[in-house]
């Protein structure tokens, strides 16, 4: 990981993790197909939310394994899998994608890698795609599902926005990491070792008059200000810009004709047999 996660680990990104889960899980498990799956590994998995929901879509005595380098992170996902008591079984451990914490007999025994949203904030996503590869058995398949800041577009623009999220996602660079690492995943399996088979696109927005565009909002409003020191540091926009930026976004809920496009990069490849 780089050495500052941009959007933090307070209890006001929980609750925005937890939104966003909300609003995409269901997407991102239909493109994911499981099927006969018995070993999952879930890389920067936070605080469990996907890894959960995996895991009620597989077969009695398979497991997901969720890997989270953030101990907070973890400690709030167990406490919400015995909140939740749902009998699905997902095996909680602390580490990163460049040391997986798998036992000797679990390296290259995996059937499916899962990691969305984890690439944008590594300093070496390269390397960090050459250890999923790695734990994957002959024939298994990586997926990674991750950001392309860049295709970020609001209808009607709320002034100033364009220059706050132009500023948010160049920070990503000044904490060394890849705000438009979602275009390259199909590039990341192959260099790795893994056959890319397959591409495509989860859509991450809605409009006014959709249930969900209230909490799409929310969640962009959380992303922008849960990352604004870091913003700010990197000295390209001023606060009162970005926070004015921040206020005009909120009133795009108040909108009848707003529309927020926006789409998570989505590639899978298998490791050969």
């Amino acid at each position: 990981m780089s050495d500052q996660y941009i959007h933090g680990s307070s209890a006001k990104e929980r609750q925005r993790l937890a939104l966003m889960n909300s609003l995409i899980n269901q997407r991102c498990l239909e493109t994911l197909a499981l099927t006969n799956e018995r070993r999952v590994l879930d890389v920067g998995a936070g605080t469990g939310q996907f890894s959960r929901l995996m895991a009620t879509q597989l077969s009695a005595g398979a497991t997901v394994i969720a890997v989270e380098h953030n101990p907070d992170q973890v400690q709030a996902a167990l406490q919400l899998t015995e909140e939740k008591s749902d009998g699905c079984m997902v095996d909680f451990r602390i580490g990163d994608a460049m040391h997986l914490p798998l036992e000797e007999n679990e390296v290259g025994c995996i059937d499916l890698v899962h990691a969305r949203f984890l690439l944008e904030h590594v300093t070496d996503p390269a390397a960090a795609v050459r250890s999923m590869v790695t734990a994957v058995r002959p024939g298994g398949r990586i997926v990674l599902a991750d950001d392309d800041h860049e295709l970020m577009r609001l209808w009607p623009e709320p002034a100033g926005f364009v220059a706050a999220w132009t500023a948010y996602y160049r920070s990503y660079v000044h904490i060394g990491a890849d705000p438009l690492v979602g275009r390259k995943l199909t590039g990341l399996l192959s260099d790795a070792g893994a056959k890319p088979y397959f591409a495509t696109q989860v859509f991450y927005g809605a409009c006014a008059g959709m249930e969900q565009f209230q909490g799409v909002v929310e969640n962009l409003v959380g992303v922008l200000k849960g990352a604004r020191s870091i913003v700010l540091s990197a000295g390209e926009i001023s606060a009162r810009n970005y926070d004015a930026a921040l206020a005009n976004l909120r009133a795009l809920q108040d909108l009848p004709n707003a529309a927020v496009w926006y789409v998570i990069n989505w590639a899978e490849g298998r490791v050969p047999e």
